[in-house]
C-alpha cells in the first residue's frame, strides 16, 4: 500500500494536479487508510457521500465511515470548502466597487503590498482574478505587460485593478495616481477598459472611479 500512495505522487509530481482523478485527489489528502480498509476505498466512500449529501452536514457523512476520525474528516472538508471560496467569484456580476469587496478583502491583511488585476466579460461577470505584483509594505513594481496578459488571454473587456495599502492609509500616494493613468493608457492601446482601482485596508476602501482619478484629465 505505501508503494502505491509513493507511486501515485510521482506521477502527480511529474503530470501535475491536473492528472489524479477525484479519488486519487482524495487519496493525496487522506495520506493513509487503516489496517481494515485501504485508502483507495476510504477516498471512493467518502467520494460517495459528497455526492449523496449535496454538498450538507459532510463532517457527519465522513464520520460514519470506518477508518475515518475526525482529522480526516476536517482535512477533506477544509479541502472542499478552500476550493468552494476561491471559485465562487468566477461570473460574479460587478457594478459597483462593493460588488467586488468580498472577493478582494482577504488581501486587506497581508503584511505586504498585492496588486490584483480583476478581468471581466462584456456583463461585468469575472472571469480571473489573479495577483500580478508583489511588493513591500510600502509598493509594488507594476509592470502593464502583467497586468493585462490575462485579461487578453480570457478575451476580457474589462479589468478592474486593486490593491491594498498595509500602512492602513486608504489615500492613493501619488505614484498610485500616476502608475493608474499609465495602465489606464496602457489598457487603451489594447481595447480593454479599465472600470476601477481600488484600494483596500483592513478597515475601508477608496475608489478612484468613484473619486474621478480614473483619466489624466479628470
Amino acid at each position: 500500500m505505501g508503494k502505491t500512495k509513493l507511486d501515485l505522487r510521482e506521477r502527480v509530481f511529474a503530470r501535475g494536479m491536473n492528472y489524479p482523478s477525484d479519488a486519487e485527489l482524495l487519496m493525496l489528502i487522506l495520506g493513509s487508510g487503516t489496517k481494515a480498509l485501504p485508502v483507495e476505498e476510504i477516498a471512493y466512500k467518502m467520494l460517495d457521500a459528497i455526492d449523496l449529501s449535496g454538498g450538507q452536514n459532510l463532517i457527519d457523512a465522513f464520520l460514519k465511515i470506518p477508518g475515518v476520525g475526525m482529522g480526516k474528516a476536517l482535512a477533506v472538508c477544509a479541502a472542499i470548502e478552500l476550493g468552494r471560496r476561491k471559485a465562487s467569484h468566477l461570473n460574479a456580476v460587478v457594478n459597483q466597487p462593493q460588488d467586488l469587496l468580498p472577493f478582494i478583502k482577504q488581501y486587506a491583511f497581508k503584511n505586504s503590498e498585492h496588486f490584483i488585476a480583476v478581468s471581466l466579460s462584456g456583463a461585468r461577470e469575472i472571469l480571473s482574478q489573479n495577483i500580478v505584483a508583489l511588493g513591500n509594505s510600502n509598493s509594488a513594481i507594476i509592470n502593464p505587460r502583467e497586468v493585462f496578459f490575462d485579461a487578453v488571454q480570457a478575451r476580457a473587456s474589462a479589468v478592474i485593478l486593486a490593491h491594498n495599502h498595509p500602512s492602513g492609509i486608504v489615500s492613493p500616494s501619488q505614484e498610485d495616481i500616476e502608475t493608474t493613468r499609465r495602465l489606464c493608457s496602457a489598457a487603451d492601446l489594447l481595447g480593454i477598459s479599465v472600470l476601477d482601482h481600488i484600494i483596500i485596508t483592513k478597515n475601508e476602501y477608496f475608489s478612484f472611479k468613484e473619486h474621478n482619478l480614473l483619466k489624466e484629465d479628470a
